[in-house]
């Protein structure tokens, strides 16, 4: 990709056909958009042009911040360490509750966002002494091509890419993106098909596709995170079915982390998550055979820790993103009784606490 196309943030994508009725359409996702020349399809940044469909964010951001890990939120992935983390523009999902609306809805892209490429990326990363870099804050399978650039150029460095998603993509571009990453966050919104139309406007099937491919299909280490909304996806039954869906498809080794709603974007009438509403939630998964069931949001140090499987003990005690107690010896078992942790560990953990960094970067 060439500097003046970087300015530009344009890039040729390859996941699209044309129709019958000279229509184009973007093959990236199940939403399917089918488009005439000048129109974007419903995540905004990708336009048909010239006769193809292109990625308009290339090499583009809405800003960018040193993270911890955990904030992703990873429990389990190179705890304590911190991430270079940003986003684009833009998002494939419509979901009435966005606590990112102001970058996922965002339509003044010039306006918005830094430039950075791929490069510049990994040497932002590489001179902060980042362990990894997250595609965040709206959804990166939608600026697909950016991300993997981004990627590859961070593998070269050995710094590790980090994919935070709701997983709404199709087969093809799914191997592609993923093939690329190290690890993910993956939002499983709820587990009703009501909820996932009604609410996010797509489908809860194609998500469960990709949770399932990322399990056996690839190495990389994920987590779940499940925003729970009061009266439309907390109830007890849900939640039971879709642990014991995890339990079943995932196995008991995958996190989740069900975090606490506040009232944003098109769905200011709905009430916070009340903390009980956490604890209950994780009893649940617990009760279901999950190993590891977070609660965020709130301040809950148990609820935010991590307990040893086997004998108990506390492994990785957090207090919100600031690590305390390690339990685990310098292979990732238990320094009491040995049972391997789940997840991707250094011998010993990072020491960047709850630090946010904003960050400019130069093309």
């Amino acid at each position: 990709m060439n500097q003046a196309s970087i300015n530009q943030g344009i890039a040729d994508t390859v996941y699209w056909h044309q129709l019958e009725d000279g229509r184009l359409q973007c093959d990236l996702c199940p939403r399917y958009c089918r488009l005439r020349e000048g129109q974007r399809g419903l995540c905004f940044v990708r336009k048909r042009q010239e006769g193809s469909i292109k990625l308009t964010s290339y090499g583009r951001s809405s800003g960018f911040c040193v993270d911890p890990i955990e904030k992703k939120p990873l429990n389990h992935f190179l705890p304590g360490t911190p991430v270079l983390s940003f986003g684009t523009a833009g998002c494939n999902l419509a979901c009435k509750f966005c606590q990112n609306w102001d970058m996922s809805k965002s339509r003044e892209m010039d306006s918005l966002m830094d430039t950075a490429s791929p490069e510049a990326l990994a040497d932002t990363a590489e001179r902060l002494n980042c362990s990894s870099i997250a595609y965040t804050y709206n959804d990166p399978v939608i600026f697909l091509e950016y991300a993997v650039d981004a990627a590859q150029a961070c593998r070269e460095r050995g710094i590790r890419s980090v994919a935070v998603t709701a997983g709404y993509i199709c087969e093809a571009p799914r191997a592609e993106f993923f093939r690329h990453m190290d690890a993910a966050n993956v939002d499983l919104k709820a587990f009703t098909e009501r909820f996932y139309r009604k609410i996010c406007g797509s489908e809860l099937a194609p998500v469960l596709d990709t949770l399932q491919y990322l399990r056996h299909d690839t190495d990389v280490w994920f987590e779940l995170t499940t925003l729970l909304i009061p009266g439309e996806n907390d109830s007890s039954a849900e939640l039971e079915a879709m642990t014991r869906w995890i339990v079943d498809h995932l196995g008991p080794d995958v996190p989740l982390h069900f975090t606490a709603f506040h009232p944003d974007w098109k769905m200011l009438d709905h009430p916070p998550t009340p903390p009980a509403t956490l604890s209950r939630a994780r009893d649940i998964g617990l009760a279901q055979g999950l190993r590891y069931v977070y609660t965020g949001n709130v301040h809950d140090a148990r609820g935010g820790s991590t307990w040893c499987c086997g004998c108990g003990a506390l492994l990785i005690e957090r207090d919100w993103y600031q690590l305390g107690h390690w339990g685990l010896d310098g292979q990732g078992n238990c320094a009491s009784c040995q049972t391997p942790l789940a997840g991707v560990f250094d011998p010993s953990p990072g020491d960047w606490g709850r630090k946010r960094l904003p960050v400019r970067i130069s093309a």
